[in-house]
């Protein structure tokens, strides 16, 4: 049919465009009338693709989900405001109203002392707690307990904010993969580097870095864990930090200042930030190296437990010189030469490998 109408009424053609001259000029609605695009048109109804190859169609249904995709936080997609940042408040309070009851079974509140330990902290030891504090101090020690779960969408949400703060990024990662040990994790799962601080390591990373006083020192100390002959690993090292935060609660090393603010989350998270800023400040004036990890840790414990005020008396000068613009305590860190290696390349002694175990309590895990 086509052919039989195209045979008796060809059009010209332009021979510079190839178009059919008849065709110019006409309005668009008044195409459809022309006898050639009728014929053609009535030949394509009845038109069938024909056998579409494997790679097509998967092309296609590539195509057709590209709309659906979402940030991958875990085994599938969180749908509870993925992309968005978490406050250190809303994950808090995301534990406050969960039931953590089987976790808070496994808590030991305070150290056990036996004999002339237990005469002599209650004659020369600090101040008991508060008892109003005391529920307070329970749910953080809770959170301790509490590993990473990846189908839950805070946790999520906790990951993904650290990671965007800390690299500057602006998409979201997955949960499992080789980038959390550019973070300064063991391996790409950081679930696995929780023993001994549970999920409150995470918190203490959540305050560090979405506090906009405390942001500029987290960020200091992470330029100089990738310091290509001082680096360490970061995340390892503020989750040994939080160990020591969680020891001198349980030791009551906190307990003055504590009842002083009738606080307990903000007197342990500063005093985190604090011990966190000493060990930056050795490491980088005394040039220490990741052999020495172990060392500088037990000596730091030993010094946090001591004097709590003295350390959280440095961070409120810290971040008084930092708000004012002032050179901070860490000091201009060059950070050129090789990248440092993954964190699983070096060799890092944490707190609990070196604390020997004593006669008034042990660690949690």
């Amino acid at each position: 049919q086509v052919e039989s109408v195209c045979a008796g009424c060809s059009p010209p053609y332009d021979a510079d465009n190839s178009a059919p001259l008849a065709f110019r000029g006409l309005p668009i609605s008044e195409l459809k009338n022309h006898s050639i695009l009728r014929a053609l048109t009535a030949e394509a109804d009845g038109w069938e693709p024909g056998v579409v190859s494997a790679e097509v169609l998967r092309a296609q249904e590539e195509w057709e989900a590209v709309d659906n995709i979402q940030p991958e936080t875990g085994s599938q997609a969180s749908s509870d405001q993925p992309g968005q940042l978490i406050s250190f408040s809303e994950a808090l309070q995301h534990f406050q109203t969960v039931d953590l009851s089987s976790f808070k079974k496994r808590i030991q509140p305070t150290i056990r002392r036996t004999g002339l330990a237990a005469l002599r902290h209650c004659l020369f030891g600090p101040p008991k707690l508060h008892q109003g504090l005391r529920e307070e101090r329970d749910l953080v020690l809770t959170i301790a307990q509490c590993g990473l779960d990846s189908q839950d969408p805070v946790h999520g949400r906790v990951l993904q904010t650290i990671y965007k703060k800390l690299t500057g990024s602006r998409f979201d990662c997955a949960l499992h993969g080789d980038h959390w040990e550019d973070l300064g994790f063991q391996g790409a799962n950081p679930a696995t580097d929780l023993r001994g601080a549970g999920f409150l390591a995470l918190l203490h990373l959540l305050y560090l870095v979405m506090d906009s006083k405390t942001l500029l020192m987290a960020q200091e100390i992470f330029r100089l864990s990738r310091h290509h002959i001082q680096q360490f690993p970061f995340c390892l090292m503020s989750i040994n930090i939080t160990r020591i935060a969680i020891q001198a609660l349980r030791e009551e090393c906190l307990s003055r200042e504590c009842n002083r603010q009738q606080k307990v989350i903000p007197v342990v998270n500063s005093f985190y930030a604090a011990t966190f800023l000493r060990l930056a400040h050795i490491w980088r004036t005394q040039q220490k190296t990741i052999s020495d990890s172990g060392f500088v840790l037990k000596d730091l414990e030993v010094l946090a437990k001591k004097s709590p005020r003295r350390l959280l008396k440095t961070l409120e000068i810290y971040l008084a010189r930092v708000s004012k613009g002032q050179a901070s305590f860490l000091g201009a860190q060059k950070c050129s030469g090789p990248q440092a290696p993954h964190s699983k390349d070096l060799t890092f002694t944490g707190v609990c490998d070196l604390l020997p175990h004593s006669s008034e309590g042990t660690w949690l895990i």
